[in-house]
């Protein structure tokens, strides 16, 4: 009890924490080592993400100032949710917790892929036109309010202990900096880890302009609901160095390279092409 007292007190310092150790570490190995040449300026595409990181930092801290953790805590102390009234053991419900919360993401990330609305925020995700850690962090602020919502909506459904969503929040900030990595991994270890952990060789196939391949490889965290539910592609078709990273029609850096371009991108133009229920590619037109 004392342990998860400390983890809720001390949360903003944790994940700030991981958030910049990983940060470092990915950065360095993207100078070391990189994938694909950047085609954007770097400077610029990371004064956006960053910023639009910040801005969405800012706008959770005061739209939900109790967080994820504060919502698990409430729950644990009124013995909400399915793991608090089972009485579930501390050392299951925490990686039972993790799993289940990492589907659930799965599962949105699934949704704004296959609602035409959603994918209209979801997008601006995709609209990159690099591919390295400051990707994993680019999200629309209206979808990060949403995606909060979920999160507290299957906290109240799962009653997780705070230290299971901490590690979660802590595991999806490192995992989405690492996959979105412009790194390079020999292909021996991309291959044992990859059914571990998605790898940013896993998760770069999802980032491709075309169609069937940005609508697999959901996952961001654990690589096995891909596996299990028909989205998983190895590799893209014109391999990792041709592939082109972006969406069909949204080129121009002034729109999806600059904050500004990036938060009025969801209200711009139609949406075509993209959501699952729309897509039009088949193995026919790839021969």
């Amino acid at each position: 009890m004392q342990f998860e007292q400390f983890v809720l007190a001390h949360e903003p310092v944790i994940r700030l924490g991981f958030f910049l150790g990983v940060f470092a570490l990915v950065g360095i190995w993207e100078v070391l080592a990189p994938r694909r040449a950047l085609t954007v300026s770097k400077s610029l595409r990371w004064a956006s993400n960053l910023g639009l990181v910040v801005l969405n930092t800012v706008l959770v801290r005061l739209l939900f100032p109790v967080a994820a953790v504060g919502v698990a805590a409430f729950c644990a102390a009124n013995g909400w949710g399915v793991l608090n009234h089972f009485h579930v053991p501390f050392w299951l419900a925490v990686p039972l917790a993790v799993m289940a919360m990492d589907f659930v993401i799965w599962l949105q990330h699934v949704m704004v892929h296959a609602v035409p609305a959603l994918w209209r925020l979801h997008r601006v995700h995709h609209a990159d036109l690099d591919y390295d850690l400051t990707t994993g962090s680019r999200f629309h602020p209206v979808e990060i309010v949403l995606s909060m919502l979920i999160k507290f909506a299957t906290i109240t459904v799962l009653g997780p202990p705070v230290v299971a969503v901490v590690i979660f929040e802590v595991l999806l900030n490192a995992a989405a900096m690492f996959n979105h990595g412009n790194i390079r991994l020999p292909a021996g270890l991309d291959r044992v880890l990859r059914w571990v952990i998605v790898t940013p060789d896993m998760h770069r196939v999802h980032h491709s302009v075309e169609d069937d391949e940005t609508n697999s490889n959901f996952g961001f965290n654990l690589p096995w609901w891909d596996r299990l539910f028909g989205t998983y592609r190895e590799q893209p078709r014109a391999g990792h160095v041709g592939m082109t990273i972006g969406i069909h029609g949204h080129t121009d850096p002034r729109e999806v390279a600059r904050l500004d371009g990036m938060l009025l991108m969801p209200f711009k133009g139609e949406v075509e092409g993209y959501a699952i229920n729309r897509r039009t590619w088949s193995d026919k037109q790839a021969s």
